[in-house]
C-alpha cells in the first residue's frame, strides 16, 4: 500500500471510512467553486469519484491520495496525481491536484500535500513532467503551483463548461526537491 508521510500529513489510499468525510467536503459550494462548473457532489457521486480514483491507481500506478492529519487521523481532502482526460490536448500528461475541506485552508496543508505528490511523481514514478490546471481566477491554487516551482504555460477553456483555465507545468530538470 502506497503511503507518504510529511511532517503533518499522511497521504494514503482510500478506505470505506473516507466516503462520508469526502462527501462533506464535496458538498461545500465554496470548496467546489473552482471545480468543473462549480456544482457540489453528493454521497453517491463521491463514491463514484473514489472508485474511479482507486481504478486509476490500479491502471496507472499513481492516483489521488486521501490526505489525513497525522495527529488526529481526520480526513482533510485529497492530493495526488491524475490524467486530466477532460482536456483532450492534455490527456497524455499527468496532473498534480488537491482539494481540501475549507477548515483546512490557509494552513499550508495544500502546499505540503501537493509537494509530496509532485516528489512522488518525479522521483518515485519517474515522470519527466507534471502539469497542474486551475480556474484562471483561483489565486490560492496558483499560489500553491508557484510554491511547487511550476510556471504558467498557457491558458485554455474547459471544453464542457467554457470556464477559463490556466495550465502550469514543471519538468524534472526544473524540480528543486
Amino acid at each position: 500500500m502506497t503511503e507518504i508521510r510529511t511532517p503533518r500529513l499522511l497521504l494514503r489510499r482510500w478506505t470505506d471510512d473516507d466516503l462520508v468525510p469526502m462527501a462533506e467536503i464535496n458538498a461545500d459550494p465554496e470548496v467546489m467553486r473552482w471545480i468543473g462548473d462549480g456544482s457540489v457532489r453528493d454521497l453517491e457521486q463521491t463514491a463514484e469519484d473514489i472508485e474511479r480514483w482507486e481504478e486509476e491507481w490500479d491502471e496507472e500506478g499513481f492516483g489521488l491520495f486521501a490526505v489525513e492529519l497525522l495527529g488526529s487521523g481526520e480526513l482533510i481532502g485529497f492530493a495526488g496525481l491524475s490524467v486530466p482526460g477532460f482536456l483532450p490536448d492534455l490527456r497524455h500528461e499527468v496532473e498534480v491536484g488537491w482539494r481540501l475541506g475549507r477548515p483546512f485552508w490557509g494552513q499550508g496543508y495544500a502546499s505540503e500535500a501537493a509537494h509530496a505528490a509532485l516528489e512522488f511523481a518525479l522521483q518515485d514514478r519517474g515522470l519527466d513532467r507534471v502539469v497542474s490546471i486551475t480556474h484562471i481566477s483561483n489565486r490560492a491554487s496558483e499560489n500553491v503551483m508557484r510554491k511547487l516551482g511550476m510556471t504558467p504555460e498557457r491558458e485554455t477553456e474547459h471544453p464542457d463548461f467554457g470556464v477559463p483555465l490556466r495550465v502550469y507545468a514543471i519538468d524534472l530538470s526544473e524540480y528543486q526537491g
